[in-house]
């Protein structure tokens, strides 16, 4: 045991030694031995609640038993299959059972392995069908790292430093609460802003003849955790139609539950064009999807997009899997419940602490935000600290916005009152020290 235990601190201290600092230099780099539904299991023998869902990837829990024996049985009879090449049930099963949760006519997939495949995956789709060349997305968004994702990724400028992303693309402002005015109406404010916005930009920069998509997050995920009004998201999608605009909505973080419906076009009876789809898709296993009408995927043809590992059969077993847990189990319903649950608790934290400057979520994907109490600026300093003392004190949450300024609490979707409790507890007493 000794010798076990020494080997872990061993290989945590030499971390430099083995992975890049981009992956390796992320908070909080814990020691963990397992992971089992709400919880992760620290090499340290301590037992921390998950808030993090692995970044909102396990929402039916870590290692769901159900999961687990999906994954096993499928090990048994496969492990690579290149869709193509070979064809086998557990792909075509999963895109029968999306079709019947997606909205609209949304039912033709492209699979493949992570969210920024997927965006990778919906911009080539977009500019191939409409012959277009230029993309609209919005500032602050997060749509990933690769060159073409990147290209629309604007959370965070050091994400871009040195890489000149080369796609052609222009950004218009997301519905932020900091533009509105006192005593506005952000269901009228927003969507008349949008109008402005859109065409100032159509008149001093690009044609809308030239663009092929507009990208968005329904739900503003790395980027602080905004939700827009449902006015505003659906001027985004009346101005595409008015242009013949291709809507792409980046479902990486909101799909699956998380925003307490299968998907957050649901959330706001919006339906796009176009959809990626990863993370929790199946339940920690790498899988992705670009989704759209078999209309569309039909003008892409074969060689205009490829992959080699995308769909692996495990992995959509898995994600067949966690479909079956989240009807039997009725997570879109805890997940409203318990969101409201949080948010009202989380309340009673901005009405006790100064430094709380907001609070907002929509099911269970909910943002704290921190600000300096001298200054009333955004502090990301402070939301490093309270991570830390969270941590000491046995849960995890995780941080986001431009500054770091968010904490995001995003527990798996069967979470217990119990647990939230735990968990806003551990928060309240963090904060209090601090």
């Amino acid at each position: 045991m000794e010798k076990t235990d020494y080997s872990w601190k061993r290989l945590v201290d030499s971390i430099g030694n083995y992975l890049a600092p981009s992956m390796a230099k992320d908070h909080p780099n814990l020691p963990v031995v397992k992971a089992e539904g709400s919880y992760y299991y620290g090499a340290d023998g301590k037992r921390y609640l998950d808030f993090t869902s692995g970044i909102a990837v396990e929402n039916v829990g870590h290692r769901h038993p159900k999961v687990v024996a999906a994954i096993k049985e499928s090990a048994d009879h496969l492990v690579h299959g290149p869709s193509g090449v070979i064809i086998y049930e557990s792909i075509l099963k999963l895109a029968e059972e999306l079709q019947g949760i997606l909205p609209g006519d949304l039912d033709n997939f492209f699979f493949a392995n992570s969210g920024t495949e997927a965006i990778e995956g919906a911009l080539k789709l977009a500019k191939h069908v409409t012959k277009r060349p230029y993309v609209l997305s919005f500032t602050g968004n997060f749509h990933g790292r690769s060159m073409g994702a990147l290209s629309v990724t604007t959370s965070k400028s050091k994400y871009r430093k040195y890489q000149q992303p080369s796609m052609l693309a222009y950004q218009l402002p997301y519905a932020l609460p900091e533009y509105l005015p006192e005593g506005k109406d952000p269901e009228i404010f927003f969507p008349e802003k949008l109008e402005k916005d859109v065409k100032s930009l159509f008149s001093h920069q690009v044609d809308p003849e030239e663009v092929a998509c507009m990208i968005l997050e329904p739900v503003m995920g790395e980027g602080g955790y905004v939700i827009p009004p449902k006015a505003w998201v659906k001027k985004v999608r009346e101005i595409c139609d008015r242009y013949g605009i291709l809507l792409i909505f980046d479902e990486v973080q909101t799909g699956f539950g998380r925003t307490g419906e299968w998907f957050a076009a649901q959330t706001f009876d919006v339906t796009p064009d176009i959809m990626a789809i990863a993370k929790g898709i199946a339940a920690g296993l790498p899988l992705s999807a670009t989704v759209a009408s078999k209309e569309l995927m039909l003008q892409w043809p074969l060689g205009s997009h490829g992959t080699t590992f995308g769909g692996n059969p495990i992995a959509c077993s898995a994600a067949l899997a966690s479909l079956s847990i989240m009807k039997e189990e009725r997570l879109l319903e805890n997940t409203k419940e318990m969101g409201q649950y949080a948010l009202s608790r989380l309340e009673s934290l901005k009405e006790k602490y100064d430094v709380v400057k907001d609070i907002r979520g929509v099911g269970l994907m909910i943002g704290i935000e921190l600000q300096n109490r001298e200054t009333g600026e955004p502090d990301g300093e402070l939301v490093m600290n309270v991570l830390n003392s969270c941590l000491d004190k046995g849960v995890l949450f995780y941080l986001c916005g431009n500054s770091g300024e968010v904490i995001r609490m995003l527990p798996p979707l069967n979470v217990t009152k119990e647990q939230i409790d735990d968990g806003i507890r551990m928060l309240d007493e963090a904060l209090s020290e601090l």
